[in-house]
């Protein structure tokens, strides 16, 4: 049963525990929608973030990126997708989901408090510090 069967069948009690693909992805919805709208520049991140970290193919990428939209719209908060990512990512390796959050926030050229603010969230809740996002960011910067 795929995920969006289980959103439009009858109710069930909770939905389904992401898997790593699905939680990154809604993740990086997350950081888009922050700032109240997802530009095409993000969206355009995300689906080649996607593409280039899981070897998908463009259309793929673009499957995942919409079913992440409607996993991101319904999750009630963001710890169920860290906690996936927390499952599937070795701690040394969850800098790079960070510069990757960072890259779509920075995406649209403009800094936004509210971006700034799930960013904060997430590498907290990913076990990261505050230099650590800081040193992702620079990465995403220079890209």
């Amino acid at each position: 049963m795929s995920f969006l069967d289980l959103l439009f069948g009858p109710a069930p009690a909770r939905l389904p525990a992401p898997d790593e693909q699905l939680a990154l992805a809604s993740l990086l919805v997350r950081v888009a929608r922050a700032d109240g709208h997802a530009s095409f520049d993000e969206l355009a991140r995300i689906d080649r973030i996607l593409a280039q970290r899981y070897g998908l193919p463009p259309e793929a990428a673009l499957a995942l990126r919409r079913e992440a939209e409607t996993a991101e719209t319904l999750a009630p908060d963001t710890v169920r997708f860290t906690r996936a990512l927390k499952e599937a990512v070795a701690l040394e390796n969850r800098a790079a989901l960070v510069e990757a959050l960072w890259a779509v926030a920075l995406a649209d050229g403009q800094r936004d408090a509210e971006e700034d603010r799930v960013l904060r969230l997430v590498t907290s809740l990913l076990g990261l510090t505050d230099v650590e996002s800081a040193m992702a960011r620079k990465r995403a910067a220079e890209q």
